[in-house]
């Protein structure tokens, strides 16, 4: 009877057995063998391939940005998510905001990878990231509207100090003429208008700063507002005597300015300000933030993963413990930090464990989200796998790496095991 069913037990094993050794540990083992052979597969190489691991630049670069992956990408991962499961725990639209911090998860890593690709565009006008911080940094410090003006023929302003100063002294009662030319009619400012003479006013300085130029040949005068010329809005104006600046305008919509008797006799200039390139918002995909880049993608994603496992331990913490610290005079961070936090440790480390094993093998989202121009500095072991097996065709040396991840993947595998087995113990 016992034989019979060892036997029963073996045929229904015996699938599950084909399919392990087919799909698991034929193609480890056709790895580990590979790893020793050149590119063809006829020459047995020795530990020739596994010497490139550390010595190959493109290689060096991944195993580098592999530790940032693992050393960052779990850790802020399962501190949101700690900090996302405690706090929801104490508001009544918990359930809700649980259920979009989880929502990234049912999206594919090939979605996420276009998303954030969209979301890191240069391009304030489309990069979600660059439009917040280009608003943000446009409050404090507004980029001007004139980047390219500069003075056309027969103009009365010379270049000084990144911006233009009249060269000669300017007196009340006389209009000044500011032209400039360079800037496209599109990109004036919205509150442009036709530009317009100033008048003349007793003890004051009056003039017009405006885009003097007309499209068409021949059409249009020199250093006189012309009909379809307009104004140069917001232009900043100062008078300027012994170095000191002593008065300021700014250009009304019909680039017209008045500056008070103080500037008589001074020389007018408008300040580099005027003419400061655009804040175009941060280089996300450069060479030198993209792998942070990359690594807030996935924590975007996984945040909510980290917080689900935790909020599901911080179910089963018992509340008279926390209600005892708070009875002994224990504040909420301090609660937090020795009670709920300790209580919380298996936990936690099941989760972090986790995503070191996840991030080992990150792929989709480097390939999708980091341009041609900076894939190389955010390179990681498993897309310079791909890299070498298929773009290089050195599958030699993508073998070795394929096994060089499994090594890496298996103490932490290990010490999960033994965590799962001794909370099974308890």
């Amino acid at each position: 009877m016992t034989g019979t069913r060892k036997t029963v037990a073996a045929l229904f094993l015996l699938p599950a057995l084909v399919l392990l050794g087919a799909l698991v540990v034929y193609p480890i083992g056709y790895s580990v063998v590979r790893s020793f052979s050149d590119a063809s597969g006829d020459s047995f190489t020795g530990f020739d391939n596994y010497r490139a691991l550390f010595t190959d630049d493109g290689i060096r670069t991944a195993l580098k940005n592999n530790v940032l992956w693992v050393v960052f990408a779990p850790a802020v991962s399962t501190a949101l998510g700690l900090v996302f499961a405690v706090l929801t725990e104490r508001v009544r639209w918990g359930t809700a905001f649980k259920l979009v911090v989880f929502m990234p998860m049912a999206i594919s890593m090939l979605a996420a990878g276009i998303i954030f690709r969209l979301v890191y565009d240069q391009d304030p006008d489309k990069g979600v990231a660059n439009a917040v911080w280009v608003g943000v940094h446009d409050t404090f410090a507004e980029s001007s509207a004139f980047p390219k003006a500069h003075p056309g023929r027969e103009s009365p302003l010379v270049a000084q100090g990144g911006g233009f100063v009249t060269e000669t002294a300017v007196h009340a009662g006389r209009p000044v003429s500011l032209p400039l030319v360079g800037v496209a009619p599109e990109q004036m400012p919205d509150g442009a208008r036709k530009a317009a003479a100033a008048p003349a006013e007793p003890g004051r300085v009056t003039g017009t700063a405006w885009q003097d130029f007309t499209r068409g040949k021949g059409v249009g005068r020199l250093g006189a507002p012309d009909p379809s010329e307009l104004g140069y809005a917001g232009m900043r104006i100062e008078a300027v005597k012994d170095g000191k600046v002593v008065a300021t305008a700014k250009a009304s919509g019909d680039g017209t300015f008045s500056l008070p008797a103080a500037a008589d006799g001074a020389r007018l200039r408008l300040p580099a300000s005027n003419f400061r390139e655009p804040y175009n918002g941060v280089e996300w995909l450069g060479p030198s933030l993209v792998t942070p880049a990359i690594i807030g993608a996935y924590v975007w994603m996984w945040a909510g993963f980290a917080m689900v496992l935790i909020a599901a331990g911080l179910a089963g913490v018992p509340r008279e413990l926390l209600e005892a610290a708070r009875v002994d005079g224990a504040g909420e961070w301090q609660v937090f930090r020795r009670v709920t936090v300790p209580l919380l440790a298996p936990v936690l480390a099941v989760v972090a464990v986790t995503l070191m094993i996840n991030v080992l093998k990150v792929f989709d989202l480097v390939f999708i989200i980091a341009p041609g121009s900076s894939q190389d500095d955010a390179n990681v072991l498993a897309l310079e796998l791909y890299r070498k097996g298929f773009a290089e065709s050195q599958p030699g040396i993508a073998s070795a790496i394929a096994v060089f991840l499994l090594l890496l993947v298996i103490p932490v595998m290990l010490f999960n095991i033994r965590r799962l087995r001794r909370e099974v113990r308890r």
